[in-house]
């Protein structure tokens, strides 16, 4: 919880900082004070439930091609060195920081709060947050953990992020792609953030560095997923790409919610990273996803929305700015949170993809050679964005369901989770919430309720003992019955009027894996490479 207490921050820090004695510092500031401060500065208004709504500007989502890490002696020769790890100079990481605070010296006022990750005690990172505006703070006390006050006397940052949306590089002569940039430095242990009001990097620029040192430093399996425990204290996992519904179904009202997006695994449990949740409202309803939608209220944070016209009332139909838009809230807006946020070892693991081509089964079993191969995978299949005539889905594959954020080889972490699902004799299940019946266009989304019949009868040991059925291409194994469950919807093959088509479509989703996952093939097990769908 935010403390409520004054505390000043010392004029040392600020000359170590970096930072003018002149400028005014708001530190530590709780969410009340930082809505009305944002809305005093014309930033943002209140909607109808009280939730601060605001607009990130010229991005409303990450930038991944503007994402740096500092290449030096540290990360030469254990970065993975990709299109999602980008690397850059020294000279020039420290070169654009005091550009950065130079510019940040002009203002007349700055935000800063002290926060940590890992809720787990033995793996706590200290981080300071230089914010150049309010509501950016107000996202930094809503994502990461919140100190107490005893805490917060004796603070020492592990890391530091300072970000200034209003900063521009000069590309030319900063040496990075365009005017914004988030670099991350492992020597220094900052994070530099400008030219981009979008709060996700400071949330992803933490989450890529502690993908870096939990599993390469401290033996911890970082995962992009989200979290839940039940009465009993079994675990489930939900891994899956932005859109596949790890927020919404991991936020299930009869289980206690551990998080919904970064979490590490140890020998005896699993541990949320942060202190809040960071979930999509597009198209969001109180019937659907009634725990999310209670969330805006007074200390949210709300962004890139629309609103009725007249009214303070969000449209949530509404993708006139994006159709990212986004709540920021704390993890204890959320009636069955789960306080601290750590749990025992996982029972389940659900990988989730939102298939626009129809082809995958809604619930499978996967052996744990198929776990390995569609977790390297990580597949979703996206619909077409608003381009006029283009409605063919797009197949995406991201390593791990989190490439971008992953500084180690994909393999690293491949590894680690075999040999945890192995140890641990996890459930493994691959959950289709996209389409049935038809790809877009033609078939229909796969209705929520269904969507949670299926992972409660999985979590409740209601399909342990039913009749299995292996896909004729992919080779998951499909419970021919579900309780809550129409049994035709089951088997894909079968809910698609032309059976051919269904075929033609499977084996050409099928080439698609087989072509991607040929940049892993040599090196994976024999056991993982006798996963891939058949294409012949």
């Amino acid at each position: 919880m935010s403390t409520t207490k004054t505390f000043q921050f010392p004029k040392q820090k600020l000359i170590d900082l970096g930072i003018s004695e002149k400028t005014t510092i708001h530190y530590q500031l709780d969410p009340e004070q930082l809505a009305e401060q944002a809305i005093l500065r014309n930033q943002g208004v209140l909607n109808d439930t009280g939730a601060l709504c605001i607009n990130t500007g010229e991005f409303t989502g990450r930038s991944p091609l503007d994402k740096f890490i500092v290449k030096d002696e540290i990360t030469e020769n254990t970065i993975h060195w990709n299109n999602f790890n980008i690397p850059f100079a020294e000279e020039d990481f420290l070169n654009l920081k005091t550009k950065l605070l130079n510019h940040l010296n002009t203002k007349d006022e700055i935000w800063i709060r002290d926060a940590y990750a890992c809720a787990d005690p033995n793996y706590r990172l200290n981080i300071r947050i230089v914010n150049e505006l309010p509501w950016s703070n107000l996202f930094a006390n809503n994502m990461f953990l919140r100190p107490n006050e005893n805490e917060l006397e004796n603070f020492k940052p592990d890391w530091h992020i300072i970000q200034s949306p209003s900063f521009k590089a000069n590309a030319s002569i900063d040496k990075t792609r365009q005017h914004n940039f988030a670099i991350a430095s492992f020597k220094h242990k900052t994070i530099i953030i400008g030219g981009t009001g979008y709060t996700g990097e400071m949330k992803k620029g933490i989450f890529t560095i502690l993908n870096y040192i939990l599993p390469h430093d401290k033996g911890v399996l970082s995962m992009h997923c989200s979290a839940n425990m039940g009465n009993d204290g079994d675990v489930a996992v939900f891994f899956g790409l932005s859109g596949t519904g790890k927020t919404t179904l991991s936020a299930d009202s009869n289980r206690k919610l551990i998080g919904d997006d970064e979490h590490g695994w140890t020998k005896d449990s699993i541990f949320n990273f942060e202190g809040g949740c960071y979930a999509k409202v597009i198209d969001l309803s109180e019937e659907k996803e009634p725990e999310i939608y209670k969330a805006i209220r007074p200390g949210a944070l709300v962004e890139n929305v629309g609103f009725i016209k007249g009214t303070n009332k969000i449209d949530f139909a509404d993708k006139s700015i994006t159709e990212n838009t986004r709540v920021s809230y704390p993890l204890d807006f959320i009636s069955n949170a789960q306080e601290p946020s750590i749990g025992g070892l996982p029972k389940n693991i659900f990988f989730l993809t939102c298939d626009a081509y129809g082809v995958l089964p809604p619930i499978s079993k996967l052996t744990p050679g198929q776990a390995m191969y569609q977790f390297i995978s990580g597949y979703t299949a996206k619909v077409a964005g608003t381009e006029a005539g283009v409605s063919e889905p797009k197949a995406t594959f991201s390593a791990c369901f989190g490439a971008p954020f992953l500084p180690l080889h994909p393999g690293f972490y491949a590894k680690m989770l075999g040999e945890k699902m192995k140890e641990n004799k996890v459930n493994v299940w691959m959950i289709n919430t996209g389409w049935s019946g038809g790809s877009y266009g033609v078939g229909k989304r796969m209705k929520l309720p269904f969507t949670r019949a299926m992972i409660t009868a999985a979590l409740n040991g209601d399909l342990d003992n039913v009749q299995y059925i292996a896909h004729e291409i992919f080779g998951m194994l499909m419970p021919v019955s579900c309780p809550q469950v129409p049994k035709e919807i089951l088997h894909p093959r079968y809910t698609w009027a032309n059976r051919d088509e269904y075929d033609v479509a499977a084996k050409k989703l099928a080439n698609m894996f087989v072509e991607n996952f040929k940049k892993y093939a040599d090196q994976v097990d024999d056991e993982i490479l006798a996963a891939a769908p058949k294409t012949a």
